[in-house]
């Protein structure tokens, strides 16, 4: 299948990011020819690569595509640039980063929110000592023994493709392999290799809980990044817009698919989560209150914006990196190890911005997921975020 002219440039344009920073390119499953290309090609220069995306969206609107191509297109252009320009040594603020990148406009987070969750928190875990005290003894006893970490990635997986492929149809060769994995800045990453497949890494730094372990098998494959994966392959792809078949970070993509998939288990399984997952680790033999995780979940929401106003505090107001972890252990509840684990992740220079994509993006899709009238339409709402190459700027006029 023949790209259109436009189209080829971008893939090549994006491909080309990947020989400034391996692991730009996040995934790529299209021509392996074009990318051989890009590889033997001489090492592009920073400027260069601005040059290109500033041109390729000049020609954007007499291309001929669709208006929601073009849309696509024209944000996903926009953050090419801006990544460029950072290559090129541009001083360009935090914030005006995060708008070029995912299309979104970011603002502190307000302490009394922090304050309200930190309440909530203090009467779902009653009891002596202080909430930081109380947090970490509840975290530590949810932890999943290494030793059984496997089989229970292995039964989630199992019980949310299930629910999945009941819902949200995919091929019937589709599958996901899972791997441990350390020295990682995540807690756990989607490697989409193409024809319906992905390898998931966790990381074993990380200690890993029962509370959090079913959202992030939904986050990161079950209906989350490995199934919006599939589901565009088949159906964006295979209809002929080949742009889909390239996923850079720093990029309006990355914001809508973190939104997604950090709305997975609540999109699948809803209210009720933690007596399913209860269920499922009762079968393996562990003890899990789910009710109780579940309203702790609930009742931390409001500490959503914590770790980016982090990344404001470190990149926006010139704190050090001590201070910072200080602001994550206060209102994050982390664990001194947790906070500077974060602070990794808010410190690389290719990650450093991610953070909103979790933040706005759930925010942004779950507003919008949240005015369905019914539950049909929330789930043909999660459909059309799964199917559609939408962007953010869609969204909110939607």
């Amino acid at each position: 299948m023949d790209a259109h002219p436009l189209v080829t440039d971008y893939l090549r344009l994006g491909l080309a990011f990947d020989r400034l920073e391996p692991g730009f390119v996040d995934a790529f499953t299209g021509d392996p020819a074009l990318r051989r290309a890009v590889e033997d090609a001489p090492a592009p220069e920073p400027r260069e690569l601005v040059t290109r995306a500033a041109a390729l969206r000049k020609e954007l609107p007499e291309a001929g595509l669709s208006d929601q191509r073009t849309e696509f297109l024209d944000a996903h252009l926009r953050a090419l640039e801006c990544s460029a320009r950072k290559f090129a040594g541009e001083d360009i603020s935090f914030i005006e980063e995060v708008r070029a990148y995912f299309d979104v406009d970011i603002a502190p987070g307000e302490v009394e929110d922090y304050r309200e969750a930190h309440r909530r928190m203090d009467e779902v875990l009653a009891g002596e000592g202080s909430l930081s005290e109380r947090v970490v003894a509840h975290r530590k006893a949810d932890e999943i023994p290494p030793e059984r970490l496997s089989e229970c990635v292995e039964a989630f997986s199992g019980a949310l493709r299930e629910l999945v492929r009941a819902r949200y149809p995919l091929p019937d060769h589709e599958r996901v392999e899972y791997e441990v994995v350390g020295d990682k800045p995540w807690s756990g990453f989607n490697y989409y290799l193409g024809n319906y497949r992905s390898r998931v890494a966790i990381n074993s730094d990380l200690k890993q809980h029962m509370a959090h372990l079913p959202a992030l098998i939904a986050h990161e494959a079950y209906p989350g990044h490995h199934t919006e994966h599939c589901r565009k392959e088949a159906g964006l792809v295979g209809a002929g817009q080949l742009e889909q078949t390239v996923f850079v970070v720093n990029t309006p993509q990355c914001l809508m698919a973190e939104g997604l998939a950090d709305l997975a288990l609540r999109s699948i399984v809803g209210p009720g989560w933690g007596r399913w997952a209860q269920q499922i680790y009762a079968d393996l033999g562990l003890r899990f209150d789910g009710e109780r995780a579940e309203r702790l979940s609930d009742a931390s929401a409001k500490l959503l914006s914590v770790r980016q106003d982090a990344a404001l505090l470190l990149h926006d107001r010139g704190r050090d990196a001590d201070e910072v972890v200080e602001f994550l252990q206060r209102w994050g509840l982390s664990t001194p190890e947790r906070a500077r684990q974060s602070l990794r992740f808010l410190s690389s220079p290719l990650w450093r911005a991610y953070i909103s994509t979790y933040v706005e993006g759930y925010r942004l899709l779950g507003d919008w997921l949240d005015r369905a009238v019914d539950e049909d339409d929330r789930a043909d709402r999660f459909r059309r975020l799964l199917d559609e190459p939408l962007t953010p700027g869609a969204v909110r006029r939607m």
